[in-house]
């Protein structure tokens, strides 16, 4: 049996992109967490927004955490809801920038195994053709801690909406699919 494969980069560029369309279709386990010193649940539109798209893309919100912006406080959860079986991944909004508060950077990185360098690199690109120089204030990162994936977004919507519609969404069921391998 002959495999034939072109050379013609649109169509490795579709097979690729298939492949990764049928990780996609499989439904993900997620936890939203929300870290904002401000927020109620009931302002909490940016974690609503996340909560809604992963859902409206067929995967299930585990569960929805609305905390402080305190270090201790995030790892704990993270370390919690790692523990749990049915997590795949935790998308965490807010605490990114570099006033004094925003603390979940620190949170998030001093966790993490292996970092998803990409993610924060396209996010900060694509936040610069939408809002200019001030994509830089952005920490926003990723990467991976006991087997599960962690995205750390900044709070506004925007940012949110970019995120999750550019580059989560896309990616989540590659990612997870890559993580049972």
């Amino acid at each position: 049996m002959t495999e034939h494969r072109s050379s013609h980069p649109d169509r490795q560029k579709h097979a690729v992109s298939l492949h990764h369309r049928h990780h996609a279709d499989k439904a993900i386990g997620c936890v939203v967490i929300t870290c904002s010193d401000t927020r109620s649940p009931e302002t909490d539109t940016s974690g609503a927004l996340i909560r809604r798209l992963l859902e409206e893309h067929g995967h299930n919100v585990i569960a929805y955490y609305l905390l402080k912006d305190e270090p201790t406080e995030i790892r704990r959860v993270l370390e919690n809801e790692t523990s749990n079986a049915a997590v795949d991944a935790l998308i965490i909004n807010g605490g990114t920038g570099i006033s004094r508060r925003d603390s979940t950077f620190e949170a998030i990185d001093a966790v993490l195994e292996k970092r998803l360098d990409g993610f924060g690199e396209l996010f900060r690109y694509l936040s610069y053709k939408e809002i200019g120089s001030a994509a830089m204030l952005s920490r926003a990162t990723a990467g991976l801690y006991r087997g599960r994936v962690v995205f750390s977004l900044p709070g506004s919507e925007s940012a949110v909406k970019l995120a999750m519609q550019q580059l989560i969404l896309p990616e989540i069921g590659h990612i997870v699919a890559e993580l049972h391998k």
